[in-house]
């Protein structure tokens, strides 16, 4: 099983629900394991999408059975932290925060934190602490969005 194996089998299926497929993560092993998968819309995501993409999901997984083994599989919007799992989604997100883990060390860092700059290629360009840094985005093993709370916050208190 592998997670590109999985995205090719599900992605269609979510969009053809409606839905932005974000991208899966497949963790754990045996009992413990856990299929993830991310979804969106633009009215948002609640528990009956969820629920309803779970259904849809697990009667494809029960006819396909690309996992060996027993998994939990989870449904999920994206949330403020959201996970990126492509380079286009690192482009539409250009100007936010992001935090992000490499699989081999750059520049002698494995964790880096910065604002996404741009996209050229396969190549993702942050802002770490007033430096320009290029990361290969096969490195990337992990990006999330870095939520702004304190102006989440204060644009909640200017609609109170």
């Amino acid at each position: 099983m592998s997670v590109k194996r999985l995205t090719d089998m599900l992605q269609p299926l979510v969009e053809d629900l409606g839905y932005e497929f974000v991208g899966l993560e497949y963790t754990g092993q045996s009992k413990n394991a856990v299929l993830r998968i991310y979804i969106d819309h633009k009215q948002g995501i609640d528990l009956d999408d969820c629920g309803r993409v779970s259904g849809e999901v697990a009667a494809l997984l029960d006819v396909e059975d690309p996992i060996s083994g027993q998994y939990n599989l989870e449904v999920s919007s994206p949330g403020l932290d959201r996970p990126l799992f492509t380079l286009e989604q690192c482009a539409r997100f250009a100007g936010e925060q992001v935090q992000m883990t490499v699989f081999a060390p750059v520049e002698g860092r494995r964790k880096f934190k910065g604002r996404i700059l741009s996209v050229t290629g396969d190549t993702l360009n942050i802002d770490q602490d007033g430096a320009e840094i290029a990361l290969d985005f096969s490195n990337i093993a992990k990006a999330r969005l870095v939520p702004d709370y304190d102006s989440l916050m204060s644009g909640q208190n200017d609609k109170a």
